[in-house]
């Protein structure tokens, strides 16, 4: 599986790229699906394997969604 299986909106998709990440660890793979379907997810695995990203990239994905949406004004 790769990222862009994930169905990560291309902004993401493409800053993953950048930073040479092409193919999710186990628990990135599993639970992100979960995340973005809006499901809860409680995980377990050995420090180093990804899980960070496995809770960071899905979250980002989805405040991109509301706060990068062009129908969206910036005000100061």
């Amino acid at each position: 599986m790769t990222f862009k299986e994930l169905q990560l909106i291309n902004h993401i998709q493409e800053a993953l790229t950048e930073e040479g990440y092409t193919n999710p660890t186990p628990i990135q793979e599993q639970a992100i699906p979960e995340i973005l379907s809006g499901q809860d997810v409680v995980a377990c695995a050995q420090t180093g394997t990804g899980k960070t990203g496995a809770f960071a990239i899905p979250i980002i994905n989805m405040i991109h969604r509301i706060v990068g949406s062009p129908k969206k004004s910036k005000t100061n």
